[in-house]
């Protein structure tokens, strides 16, 4: 992790982006002037962000973000991306519920202006918890906080979830339900099957993901609980902090009409994906940051639901990563990145960490 290149996040160039920006808003905003195009250097390998300041005497918005869908040719991470989903999603968040969502501003479903479905929204101010290097190692702010300005971190992060969940009115989130039978619950996990047989269709399958998805079942709650709208990738990474406070919650392509305990277990067990990793590293990492037994208890305190079966969530949590990691490395290979190894297991970066869990061995 020390020494590998970053995957490669894109095929796109941002100058040119920013061309064809300034061409599209030219007809809705006359005179517009679209400066200082850049692409974050936290770009994810999903949907991308292409930041840019607009200046024009008949629009408030003067610092925006354009989230853009994944360039279809660049062996995308996801096989879909509904920008009008994520689009309609942030707006019922900031209509039903206080948690901070940036203000989203225009919709463009045609794909011709910029090669690809895209939404404009606001640009929050602030810094993030970096993912490479991960927070949990030495070198980046929230590392050299003090524990208390880490606590404080840590308990605006876990209201974010508390106020999701209690405020938004759960019936508006039932649009996001997959299609199929069965539970909120159990369409989720037939979706997750879905997207990891499209991920190893015609390359070799990943023989742990498979012993996990079979311990799911093992481990099927009795009560699922009732279900709400999941944010879908519920992390301190995807946050945008004003100093320990956050003031934009980004992110909502994965928004899920789920169980509490889905965003939660993702929540646990994310930041316990860049805590293992870096111990194998040899550092300490932050292991008195983002306890499950203190995320659940004040879950419990701030909802009144006590979290239920969170071996199964957070089982679940670890599974869905490694399609995703699974899917990147394939990817990179797709790129020349990296080679593939007879043992696709070992393109799971989390492989013995999600093996502990099948077997009962890891928390």
């Amino acid at each position: 992790m020390a020494t590998a290149p970053r995957p490669r996040t894109s095929t796109r160039e941002p100058e040119e982006l920013g061309r064809r920006v300034a061409a599209w808003l030219a007809p809705r905003l006359p005179g517009a002037r679209v400066t200082n195009v850049c692409v974050p250097g936290s770009n994810g390998m999903s949907s991308e962000t292409l930041l840019f300041d607009l200046e024009h005497p008949d629009t408030p918005l003067r610092a925006c973000a354009l989230r853009l869908a994944a360039d279809p040719a660049a062996y995308t991470v996801f096989p879909t991306y509904d920008m009008p989903r994520q689009h309609r999603v942030m707006s019922l968040v900031a209509e039903h519920t206080d948690v901070p969502v940036p203000r989203v501003q225009w919709l463009e479903e045609d794909p011709g202006p910029l090669g690809a479905p895209f939404f404009v929204m606001a640009r929050a101010q602030g810094r993030v918890p970096p993912d490479v290097m991960p927070y949990t190692y030495e070198g980046n702010w929230l590392h050299a906080a003090s524990d208390s300005e880490r606590a404080a971190l840590q308990e605006a992060s876990i209201s974010l979830l508390a106020r999701l969940h209690d405020q938004f009115p759960a019936k508006e989130a039932e649009f996001l339900l997959p299609e199929g039978a069965g539970s909120p619950l159990r369409r989720h996990v037939e979706s997750q099957r879905a997207y990891y047989a499209w991920v190893v269709r015609g390359l070799a399958p990943s023989p742990l993901i498979e012993r996990a998805f079979d311990r799911l079942e093992e481990l099927w709650p009795a009560d699922e609980g009732p279900s709400v709208l999941n944010w879908g990738d519920a992390r301190i990474g995807n946050v945008v902090y004003d100093g320990f406070t956050p003031v934009a919650v980004l992110d909502w392509e994965m928004a899920a009409y789920a169980p509490r305990e889905v965003d939660l277990g993702w929540t646990v067990y994310l930041h316990r994906f860049f805590q293992d990793l870096t111990v194998s590293f040899g550092q300490p990492g932050l292991p008195d940051f983002l306890r499950r037994d203190d995320l659940e208890r004040r879950y419990a305190e701030l909802t009144g639901h006590v979290p239920r079966d969170m071996e199964f969530h957070t089982l679940y949590a670890a599974l869905r990563h490694a399609i995703v990691m699974l899917r990147i490395a394939y990817r990179q290979a797709h790129f020349g990145e990296v080679e593939v190894p007879a043992d696709p297991d070992g393109l799971i970066l989390h492989h013995v960490g999600l093996a502990a869990m099948v077997q009962g061995t890891y928390w």
